[in-house]
């Protein structure tokens, strides 16, 4: 048990300096630790809330105005998809999912870290940055990972760094929040993981706010080089736990 207790704050330190830090990720982070030791569904839960923790904190500390037209259709479609998402886990082969979107993540983020000069998307306006919100939103329910698809569309939109962090820090936000009341509605959060949230928002709160400090000095360019590296790390960080999992089935 006092293993279990250390898994659980290593994780969440790191995941939380991370998502004070880049403003997403923190899902990404911490299942890269817990992976190897909790159960997928205790896991998913825990980085739920852990990542919910974190967006609250990081909201009542780096204020970013946001205009309401850009994030409007990311919210709506994220509304869309939690409660699909929340369905989904108890169902879902979390290996395989792990592999396809770690594999996703390793494949594109070097190329658009590598590439200096990027297109910027420009079709598909609200509608498909409403998909793009949908998929958060999924994931959202599944463990946390509301923030990779639509941070990985705001940088192939070319957002600016504060647009990008205003948009992503309020999606991510609310769609937390609604996830987590899902999961607390549909009765799947049980007494016994009282004691490990707990421990988790208490070991959050101090790495999102150092995160959350270094965020403000950096610039724009560096802030895309640390959002493009920390979704290839998260990609390796999947493979490397699900892969041999696959392998021995």
């Amino acid at each position: 048990m006092q293993a279990l207790y250390v898994y659980v704050i290593v994780g969440a330190v790191l995941a939380g300096f991370v998502q004070g830090l880049s403003g997403f990720a923190f899902g990404m982070v911490a299942m890269s630790v817990w992976a190897w030791t909790l159960e997928p569904q205790l896991a998913a839960v825990l980085a739920l809330f852990g990542a919910l923790t974190g967006q609250v904190i990081a909201a009542l500390t780096v204020r970013r105005s946001f205009d309401k037209r850009i994030l409007w259709p990311f919210v709506l479609g994220g509304l869309v998809g939690v409660p699909f998402g929340v369905w989904l886990l108890p169902h879902l082969d979390i290996v395989l999912f792990k592999v396809c979107l770690g594999t996703l993540l390793v494949m594109w983020c070097p190329a658009m870290l590598m590439s200096q000069h990027l297109p910027k998307i420009t079709f598909g306006g609200r509608a498909a940055d409403g998909v793009a919100g949908a998929i958060g939103g999924v994931m959202a329910g599944i463990g946390g990972f509301s923030g990779v698809v639509p941070t990985l569309w705001c940088t192939l939109r070319g957002f600016q760094r504060d647009t990008q962090r205003a948009v992503i820090q309020n999606f991510n936000l609310s769609m937390l929040a609604v996830a987590f009341a899902v999961h607390v509605a549909s009765g799947s959060i049980g007494r016994s993981v009282l004691p490990l949230l707990v421990l988790v928002a208490a070991a959050v709160a101090v790495p999102v706010l150092l995160g959350a400090r270094l965020y403000i000095g950096i610039s724009e360019a560096a802030f895309r080089k640390i959002v493009l590296s920390l979704l290839t790390l998260s990609g390796i960080a999947m493979l490397a736990s699900a892969l041999p999992a696959l392998l021995a089935r």
